[in-house]
């Protein structure tokens, strides 16, 4: 027998091969070399997180309960994948498109954003996910034990609950770590995925592995095998043709419908055009799954006791035959299906549950003016999911532990897969029913759910949940019509398809009725449109209207979800698209429409609306005005888009001229100011070194200065001399970077060192307090260090010489980018730079104030934009930030070539 230490060594191996993995994965998509993470047979794989310890170690014990009859687990997702791609494809183009970020997010989406719809099938997902957490926890915990004790029989350790407790915070630490590192939930979780990828593999080899030792090790070949196979029980069970039906429709809604399922096929896939190498790829995995489940199953009834638990026959049989290095790979076989549905299915549901339950209720809490004054949102969001992690795996633990431990974890798998396909009419309706209505799927929810649990989900919980054997045969109060396994007297029927097709018939009834009988909102028929037809208009609903935001409102907003970065990058494209470079963007009703796409993939599709509707207090197109847009005819539709057209493009190109006309006027301005301080800089230090050394000639010959006067008039001279220099030096300088050829002294240092030079170096003047995050700042950086600190001094004494605030403070912030740059933000919390001379800081002739106050020749900025251009980065200014914002942009190392 393989000892129990070595195995629990195994497993914590396996474990730590997974973390790097992952690690791995996680820094190769930051430093943006995706390459093969992002390649079909990376998602086709992911997709393996349907075989679950369900398939890897149910299927046997299910082929010995009802022979072949578990074919039809993987029959239904083979047909989905193979004969209805366009469903999947659909879904696809509609998640990318919409943002959507999981199953709730799409049904609340569809339905005209309902918060509600959100909520009810967040709690659908999590109550119908935990009986297979459970399942997986409860399987990992079986096959521990089967090594840990010397009968092979599959006995259960009295430590069964302890063993799936250790388990499950496993497994939440590892979701917590590399499931939410990136909040917006639609930037893959290329550690995760790849993790799971790998897992696949390993679950594949190690059922194909035992596979090959039963029939060519426990067998002599595919002939005694077949010979077996005919004596064996496993093949006198006969075929019930209503359950194949209903099973296999079942699995085939659940690749729809599982919130990992949705997870990896939909918000995971990077290019629609995976699905067609998944198209045949993944059912040839499925059939591989599959291949040995009968071979297994009859050597495992004919070697092993009677009595043995046939669902670890893929664990036992190889331990019977003392193969210690297959009974390992089993072992973690069985471990990768079951951790890698875990990780998923928590990285699904925390997502649903901070998108459609905390931020709701959190954004309801801070009221009015709560999505921009309130804290960091992100914050909020990415606890919220980890707890929720944590608590999914709790809800799964404590499942396992009050259901008993049902060693048949097939039945298991049917409670979840019914309860998750309740979802499943208001899904394919909203999809190809542009009438089906927000009550529809309300009321064909709830009725689904609340037929399940009352057919199938607390049933599975005996005495425990008031199911006792007398209401199971009598009915509620002696009320045999309600009888929970013979609903309304029918009698005879299969508990597993009598749950079924009530439920989805009573849902699907409920969903019909619901729709035809109420009337769709305006934002529900804009997005029933959007959904439906979404192939042949792929943006988004017109739901906003000119409303009264302010776009620094929304950038604050933006900011503390998607973080600064990615918020500033934003406007400024918009900025950019609407010829505005250099300002905020106007709050067209296009604009927040994409805004709130992008928040969408953050906090879902209902949150993002409700809080830019705090914001932005828009008016939803109303039903009067869609009825008289539809009475219109098509040529007046079309002549009206092209005079808008051309309206909007004399628009723009008239903002264009006049800012370019306000620039040329500020820079011609500027020049004259320019050329008029130069005049004044020349000539005042020129007037005094001539005025002194007339004196110097004059009294120096006739004897009448002493040699203090002669000391003090040459030291005015000398220093005057100076200024005259210094001035000549910029200009020339600034003349040097501006033509290329300046010649730039490269070597390694460390920015925080450079930040601190000149932070010391212009410690003179005004008192300024001076906020930085020194440990951020120590980055090996290759520049040329005096250049690059010169820069820095510049900046340093502007925020000292320009800041009007009572108390004046600098914040430098230091960051890493993507792609080996950097990025050092210096903030004050002044008034800022007037949104008139934002676009002309840059320029050779740029003043902000008054010359006294200046004191220089407006030289600064001009050198700092011509060194950080040198030095390979960029230099602007940031709108919006409170005070006077430049943000630099660097390459940490030197370019070559």
């Amino acid at each position: 027998m393989l000892r129990f230490n070595i195995l629990v060594l195994a497993c914590l191996s396996y474990a730590t091969l997974l973390f790097v993995v992952a690690f791995w994965a996680e820094k190769r998509a930051e430093a943006g070399r995706l390459g093969w993470l992002r390649s079909p047979l990376i998602y086709t794989l992911s997709l393996s997180i349907y075989c679950t310890a369900w398939t890897f170690y149910g299927a046997v014990g299910y082929a010995v309960r009802s022979g072949l009859e578990f074919v039809t687990i993987y029959l239904g997702p083979s047909l989905m994948m193979i004969g209805w791609w366009w469903i999947l494809r659909k879904l696809v183009r509609i998640g990318r498109v919409q943002r959507i970020t999981s199953v709730a997010d799409l049904i609340s989406s569809r339905y005209g954003k309902s918060t509600t719809l959100g909520v009810l099938v967040t709690l659908l997902a999590v109550i119908g996910t935990t009986p297979y957490i459970a399942l997986q926890l409860q399987s990992v915990a079986l096959s521990f034990a089967v090594f840990g004790v010397n009968d092979p029989s599959g006995a259960v350790l009295p430590d069964l609950d302890k063993t799936a407790l250790w388990v499950a915070v496993g497994l939440a630490v590892f979701t917590a770590l590399f499931g939410t590192r990136n909040l917006d939930a639609n930037e893959r979780h290329h550690g995760v995925v790849t993790a799971i990828a790998l897992e696949a593999v390993v679950k594949f080899f190690a059922l194909v592995a035992v596979g090959v030792f039963v029939v060519w090790g426990l067998s002599d070949g595919l002939g005694d095998l077949m010979a077996k196979i005919d004596a064996s029980p496993v093949a006198q069970h006969p075929i019930q043709g209503t359950r194949w039906i209903a099973l296999t429709m079942l699995s085939a809604a659940a690749l729809l419908t599982l919130p990992r399922m949705f997870q990896v096929l939909v918000v995971e896939n990077s290019d629609e055009s995976h699905l067609f190498t998944a198209g045949w790829a993944f059912p040839l995995y499925l059939f591989g799954m599959s291949l040995f489940v009968i071979p297994i199953a009859v050597v495992g009834l004919e070697v092993l006791p009677a009595g043995a638990n046939p669902d670890m026959f893929v664990l036992t049989l190889p331990l019977q035959s003392d193969q210690r290095v297959l009974a390992t790979l089993s072992f973690l076989g069985g471990f990768s299906s079951a951790t890698s549905m875990v990780i998923v299915a928590a990285i699904a549901l925390s997502t649903m549950v901070s998108n459609h339950i905390v931020m709701p209720i959190w954004l309801s809490a801070q009221g009015k003016g709560g999505a921009t004054v309130s804290g960091d949102v992100r914050r909020v969001v990415l606890y919220a999911r980890r707890l929720s992690i944590f608590g999914v795996l709790v809800l799964g633990y404590l499942y396992f532990h009050f259901s008993g431990g049902s060693e048949a974890l097939a039945s298991i798998g049917m409670i979840s897969f019914t309860g998750v396909a309740q979802v499943l009419p208001a899904m394919l309706g909203g999809i190809f029913w542009r009438g089906a209505t927000r009550l529809g799927a309300i009321l064909g929810v709830v009725t689904g759910f609340v037929v399940w649990a009352y057919t199938m989900f607390l049933p599975s919980f005996g005495a425990a949940a008031g199911f006792t054997p007398e209401l199971l045969e009598h009915g509620p109060l002696g009320l045999t019509l309600l009888r929970p396994q013979a609903l309304f007297g029918v009698t005879g029927v299969d508990p597993v398809v009598h749950a079924v097709s009530w439920s989805l018939a009573l849902n699907t009834l409920a969903f019909l009725l619901g729709s035809l009988f109420s009337f769709p909102r305006p934002v529900e028929r804009l997005q029933g449109a959007q959904f439906v037809n979404v192939f042949e208009h792929s943006g988004s609903t017109r739901s906003w209207s000119h409303g009264f935001a302010e776009a620094e409102d929304l950038l604050v907003m933006a900011q503390r979800i998607l973080g600064p970065s990615e918020a500033q990058a934003l406007f400024q494209s918009e900025a950019l698209a609407q010829g505005k470079e250099g300002y905020l963007p106007d709050t067209t009703p296009e604009f927040i429409e994409r805004l709130e796409r992008e928040l969408a993939g953050s906090v879902g599709a209902a949150t993002a609306h409700a809080m830019l509707g705090q914001i932005a207090g828009g008016v939803v197109v109303s039903v009067e005005d869609l009825m008289a847009v539809a009475d219109e005819t098509a040529q007046m539709m079309e002549y009206s888009s092209q005079l808008e057209l051309k309206s909007e493009e004399l628009s723009r190109t008239a903002r264009k001229l006049r800012e370019a006309n306000e620039k040329l006027t500020a820079l011609s301005i500027q020049k004259d100011a320019f050329l008029s301080q130069i005049s004044h800089e020349l000539r005042t230090p020129m007037t005094s070194i001539r005025a002194f050394s007339e004196i110097l000639r004059d009294g120096g010959a006739a004897g009448d200065l002493d040699a203090a006067s002669l000391e003090r008039f040459s030291t005015i001279i000398h220093d005057e001399a100076q200024r005259l220099t210094r001035l000549l030096d910029d200009l020339l300088d600034l003349s040097v970077l501006e033509n290329g050829q300046v010649s730039l002294n490269w070597a390694r240092d460390n920015l925080h060192d450079v930040i601190s030079r000149a932070v010391n170096a212009s410690a003179e003047g005004r008192a300024m307090a001076i906020r930085r995050n020194e440990i951020a700042e120590h980055i090996a950086i290759e520049t040329d260090p005096d250049r690059l600190a010169q820069v820095f001094i510049n900046l340093i004494a502007n925020a000292r010489k320009y800041c009007d605030a009572p108390v004046p403070e600098l914040r430098i912030e230091t960051r890493r980018l993507g792609g080996d740059r950097l990025q050092i933000d210096f903030i004050d919390n002044g008034s800022g730079i007037p949104k008139d001379k934002q676009t002309v800081i840059f320029e050779k002739f740029s003043r902000l104030t008054d010359h006294a106050k200046a004191g220089g020749a407006g030289l600064g900025l001009a050198i700092c934009r011509e060194i950080v251009a040198n030095l390979g980065g960029t230099i602007a200014y940031l709108p919006g930030q409170g005070g006077a914002a430049f943000r630099i942009t660097l390459p940490r190392v030197r370019a070559r070539g």
